[in-house]
């Protein structure tokens, strides 16, 4: 006797992941990344270096370049650090008013993760897993988890 175990059917349909590997997926949301990310930047006041560090280490040249023109593919790790960053802007301004969650990442923070410095200080120096860190943080504090 054979019993095959499903997950029982639900109301809820999941939406399907986007696969950043294809080139088309990546044409489709490289220049509304950079547009956001420009914004997010100039929001949160970032230096030109910060900017270029939370990229990847990006070059000042492909910065500017990038600055003017945002029709480009990017590679997968850089549409996936704009993405924690937009969830890192989005979810500091649900839970905070447009003024503190614009400086919030330049205020030092008490949280352990942080250890006194700022959650900006902390994502430079951690990177891509430091991002993804910060973001679910936020996303606990709004009830997102």
């Amino acid at each position: 006797m054979s019993h095959a175990y499903a997950y029982p059917t639900s109301r809820f349909e999941t939406t399907p992941l986007v696969d950043l590997n294809a080139r088309a997926e990546r044409e489709r949301l490289s220049g509304s990344a950079l547009k956001g990310f420009f914004q997010l930047a100039a929001a949160w006041q970032l230096r030109d270096d910060d900017a270029r560090e939370l990229l990847g280490g990006l070059s000042s040249s492909s910065f500017y370049e990038w600055k003017k023109n945002h029709e480009r593919v990017l590679e997968v790790d850089r549409i996936t650090r704009i993405s924690y960053l937009l969830g890192i802007y989005k979810a500091l301004h649900i839970l905070y008013g447009d003024k503190l969650a614009d400086e919030w990442i330049r205020l030092p923070n008490k949280n352990a993760i942080f250890r006194g410095a700022t959650p900006l200080a902390y994502m430079l120096g951690g990177g891509l897993l430091a991002m993804q860190t910060v973001r679910r943080l936020l996303d606990a504090r709004r009830g997102g988890l």
